[in-house]
């Protein structure tokens, strides 16, 4: 007797008896006579006797794995017409003799879905479909026998009538199967897939181990029916090839090799003891993968009875290794070109987002499909100076490797032209000039915005991409009707400048047209259908601080992480068949308190230093920063005496407090400030020396009457700590 194809199917008739017995809680007429059995109301009594008059075998089997109902049919296909199937455990009767028969059950079982095979009949040799179909409730199968015989010659492409041959008419069903499987098959998980759901079955087999052999060291691929247990075991003890010597046999001979049971497999590898041990396993078959003439693994297909093997068996799995080998070969290579993808991408986009007084931000990138997991896309947040933030997203127009490592080259032109402080519309100016010297057909939409948390403004220029979404504390939503500018590559500057004026707290959603567009909706559609998700979310939870206790940066962040995934969900159900790249940022901005901030105008005169450092002593009095003063003071004589020797005015000092001590001279002078080298006879020339020694960094940023020069220290432990 063999097993032959699988497939899946359902039997309605079968689901049906089991769900009227269900109903009822009765036993079929043979049952009654076992002790406990309860006799079935005359409704069941007339429903079992048709059953029972089909010219299909029917079974139903309990929880408890005995037979509960047999048909006239099924006990001539599977008894002697004298011993009564029910009540006997399924596979201890004469179900017994068809393969595979105990493991599909249990796979029914524990997996509730349907399952189909064929075999022969152990009384007539007739070849028969058998089908598995779970209870809708309360535990146990239907086993249902349908003759093969009988059935249309375009359902299994021949039958064993006509041609009085079945092993071979079976056999390239099986293997066609198989074969069109694999070629769909693209990654190693797939491949695994492949040989679980339709050589498994067919051989009525149980468990699956798949292995690829890395420089004699076995690397598990996939797993079918084993315990967490073995699975590490197989992980640990069986990495080495020599630790595997059923494995390392067939890899040398080229061969497979059969075990039938335990005891041989003790007989064969007595050193292997630990191996047997952990399995739950009795019978194996170890087959070597061989592509282009070298070994790249090993498939052991196992089962959990002991059983033989006869030859078209033994040739069948021979061939199946090979189509095996050359499918899982053509995985890996895929594997790794997918693998080094994932890597650029990852090394191309933010590992982290900074954490930052002004902003918490969280993201999400999905690639245009299964397939291709690099694009275009990308985004980042960008601390300036003054505690101010950058936050840029940008699309590159198509989806690949190519994409990607341009992608990779505008991002850090903008990291670079954003430490320059140059204003949105300056920037995508730079950025517009490389796009185009990349090539006529790159296009790039972008969005580069600046928020200053101590005017409560978000400055932002937009080359053909949407505007931002802004969420407010009190759960309005809105998205400002800001005109674009066209793609970088395409676009003549000048770029427009926009400003938005937002609240004490907000939250800017910032997004590529592949959340809201797609081949079932346009721009508008989505942008509506983005609004209504992000309003019904911050009415639901609260993604605003609440001021509890452990309400930190490590909350704000699981909030806006669980924002993100919420708008993902809503606007990308299906995300194996979106069609463009896709990069969402959302950002929770907050204002600087007016507390934080000093400012004073200084006269154009050699005692505005003078005032300054007086200015700097009562301030940080205040904020109770005394340890900061003496620093503070040289900082300022020397930046305001520049400005009295060298600028003009207006002259403007502000001292912000954050995580940071922010100074700021303002001047309207558009003079660069370098440090130079001074010699040891140079009575000048240190001073930007002595400023740069006194901060953790400091800078300047040009504004249209003039410039800021700025510093940052760090604050006391105690403060800092606050």
């Amino acid at each position: 007797m063999g097993a032959a194809a699988v497939r899946d199917g359902s039997s309605d008739t079968a689901s049906g008896s089991l769900g009227l017995r269900e109903e009822y809680g009765g036993a079929d007429h043979p049952a009654d006579s076992m002790p406990g059995a309860h006799r079935a109301p005359a409704a069941l009594d007339s429903a079992l006797a048709t059953l029972h008059g089909i010219q299909e075998g029917l079974m139903t089997v309990g929880e408890d794995w005995r037979i509960t109902f047999a048909n006239e049919e099924a006990q001539g296909l599977l008894g002697d017409g004298c011993a009564p199937l029910v009540g006997s455990v399924l596979w201890e009767g004469p179900a017994g003799r068809l393969p595979g028969l105990e493991g599909q059950c249990r796979r029914v079982a524990a997996e509730g879905q349907p399952v189909g095979f064929l075999s022969h009949s152990p009384v007539d040799q007739r070849l028969h479909e058998v089908r598995l179909v779970p209870a809708s409730r309360g535990g146990g199968l239907a086993v249902h026998f349908f003759d093969v015989a009988d059935s249309p010659m375009d359902t299994f492409g021949s039958t064993a009538a006509d041609t009085g041959k079945t092993g071979a008419v079976e056999r390239p069903v099986r293997m066609s199967e198989v074969t069109a499987a694999l070629a769909k098959a693209v990654t190693a998980a797939d491949v695994v897939r492949v040989v679980e759901e339709r050589v498994l079955p067919a051989l009525g087999a149980d468990g699956l181990l798949v292995q690829a052999l890395d420089h004699d060291q076995l690397r598990l691929i996939g797993c079918v029916g084993y315990p967490q247990s073995f699975i590490e075991v197989v992980g640990t003890r069986l990495s080495p090839l020599a630790a595997s010597p059923a494995v390392a046999d067939v890899l040398r001979t080229g061969a497979p090799r059969f075990i039938e049971s335990q005891a041989e497999y003790l007989r064969l590898y007595p050193n292997a003891k630990f191996l047997a041990d952990a399995s739950p396993k009795n019978a194996w078959v170890f087959a070597p993968l061989i592509a282009s003439g070298r070994p790249i693994g090993s498939c052991v297909i196992s089962f959990t009875r002991p059983r033989s093997f006869n030859d078209e068996e033994r040739n069948l799995i021979l061939a199946l290794s090979g189509l095996l080998a050359q499918s899982l070969e053509r995985a890996r290579l895929y594997d790794m070109e997918h693998a080094r993808a994932q890597e650029l991408q990852r090394g191309l986009l933010p590992r982290a987002l900074p954490r930052l007084p002004a902003v918490r931000a969280a993201a999400r990138y999905l690639p245009a499909s299964k397939s291709e997991k690099v694009g275009g896309d990308w985004y980042d947040v960008i601390p300036l100076s003054a505690e101010r933030v950058a936050m840029v997203i940008g699309d590159v127009m198509g989806h690949g490797i190519t994409e990607a490592a341009t992608m990779g080259r505008l991002r850090t032109a903008v990291r670079t032209l954003a430490d320059l402080e140059l204003a949105p519309d300056e920037l995508l100016y730079h950025l517009n000039e490389l796009t185009s010297d990349l090539g006529e057909d790159c296009y790039v939409t972008c969005l580069y915005a600046v928020f200053d948390p101590a005017a409560r403004t978000c400055s932002l220029s937009l080359a053909g991409h949407p505007s931002p979404v802004i969420v407010h504390p009190d759960g309005t939503v809105r998205c400002p009707e800001l005109a674009a500018d066209p793609p970088l590559g395409a676009a003549v500057p000048p770029f427009t400048i926009h400003e938005l004026h937002l609240p004490e707290e907000s939250i800017l959603v910032f997004y590529t047209d592949g959340l809201v567009e797609s081949a079932t909706r346009d721009i508008e559609q989505g942008l509506v259908q983005l609004q209504q998700t992000l309003a019904h979310a911050v009415a639901r939870a609260t993604y605003f601080p609440t001021g509890r206790a452990g309400d930190g940066h490590d909350a704000a962040e699981r909030r806006l992480g669980s924002l993100c995934d919420l708008v993902v969900s809503a606007m990308l159900p299906d995300t194996e068949q979106t069609s463009d790249d896709t990069a969402l940022l959302i950002a929770h901005t907050r204002s600087t308190a007016p507390e934080d901030i000093a400012s004073w105008s200084l006269p154009e005169h050699p005692c505005a230093a003078g005032q300054a450092r007086e200015y700097v002593r009562k301030q940080l009095a205040v904020w109770d920063l005394n340890d900061c003063v003496m620093a503070t003071e040289l900082i300022v004589s020397e930046l305001v005496g520049n400005v009295i020797r060298h600028g003009r005015g207006p002259i403007r000092l502000r001292l912000l407090r954050s995580a940071s001590l922010v100074c700021e001279v303002y001047d309207g002078s558009l003079t660069t400030p370098r440090i130079r080298r001074a010699t040891h006879t140079d009575e000048g020339g240190r001073g930007l020396q002595l400023v740069a020694a006194l901060s953790r960094r400091w800078g300047a940023r040009y504004l249209h009457d003039g410039k800021c020069i700025w510093t940052e220290q760090d604050l006391p432990v105690h403060v800092s700590a606050t």
